[in-house]
């Protein structure tokens, strides 16, 4: 599975946490040589917002990663088994309660990308879905943040005709 087919869940997840004004942190592995995010996600980022460059896999452990005193986090990216999945395994051990985004994460292999699920799922992270996060982080419908995510998941995924 490559990651680029995940690219419209993973900029929908963006998109969605800045209408309910959940913080982003953004990390990039090793730029100078595997590159920068993707321009879908990318423009997606809140202004200003610079990801923070790593050669560690765990993002924990990348100088200037903060979660600013947060106990949850919601993960996506690429390689799930790889910096996905240590950067979970780190947040778990230092208390983090965390969510895992099945359809934002990916690896070059789907076995891969399974191993990495199962492991944080047996780590005690959750196992979720764009969707499922989103409306879990609005809570009810009739406000303005459900009609922003609403509109965020109905443009990647409309509704089948």
């Amino acid at each position: 599975m490559s990651g680029r087919k995940l690219d419209p869940q993973r900029a929908a997840l963006v998109e969605g946490a800045k209408a309910v004004g959940i913080p982003i942190v953004v990390t990039e592995q090793y730029p100078k040589g595997l590159g920068n995010t993707v321009p879908e996600i990318a423009d997606q980022l809140p202004q200003g917002l610079a990801p923070i460059e790593k050669v560690c896999f765990s993002a924990p452990e990348a100088e200037g990663f903060d979660l600013a005193g947060r106990d949850q986090a919601l993960v996506c990216g690429i390689e799930a088994h790889v910096c996905v999945n240590q950067t979970t395994l780190d947040l778990i051990d230092e208390g983090v309660e965390v969510h895992v985004v099945r359809d934002a994460v990916g690896s070059r292999f789907d076995e891969n990308r399974e191993v990495g699920l199962a492991r944080a799922e047996h780590a005690g992270a959750v196992i979720t879905s764009v969707e499922t996060a989103l409306f879990e982080l609005v809570g009810c419908a009739g406000t303005d943040e459900f009609k922003q995510v609403q509109k965020v998941v109905l443009d990647y995924a409309p509704n089948p005709s």
